[in-house]
């Protein structure tokens, strides 16, 4: 018997829509599990085990390497440019020296609410991560 197995976990239901979609444009049938629950009291995110992208167990390895090949080629879709005409910040990267970069909020942010500011950088190009 072929059972739905829990695949993947997420905060967000963009997330989980966004690799079911990808699953089902490679003829993986997924289903996500707590999502309205989630999105109606975010505080139960914890106790029902976040957002879930379910899959068919047949269908497990299959779908982790979609998935994998999706990422790996999106990565490199986007092509980076080194230096930006209008840069959002007045600093550049330490390590390759782009001006190319953006704030991660990630880190300082509980259940998608930011907590603290944070003053970590990521360079788009090099994707190095540090501090000014």
């Amino acid at each position: 018997m072929n059972n739905l197995v829990k695949f993947k976990f997420y905060e967000t239901a963009l997330e989980a829509n966004r690799d079911k979609q990808i699953l089902a444009e490679n003829d993986i049938n997924s289903f996500i599990a707590n999502e309205q629950l989630i999105q109606s009291d975010w505080l139960l995110s914890q106790a029902v085990g976040r957002i879930q992208l379910q899959v068919f167990e047949d269908d497990f390895e299959n779908a982790e390497k979609v998935l994998a090949d999706y990422k790996e080629n999106e990565k490199f879709a986007l092509e980076v440019e080194h230096t930006i005409e209008h840069p959002e910040f007045d600093f550049i990267c330490p390590k390759c020296g782009s001006n190319h970069i953006y704030k991660d909020d990630s880190s300082t942010s509980f259940f998608g609410i930011s907590l603290l500011s944070s003053d970590k950088y990521v360079c788009y190009y090099c994707e190095n991560v540090f501090t000014h």
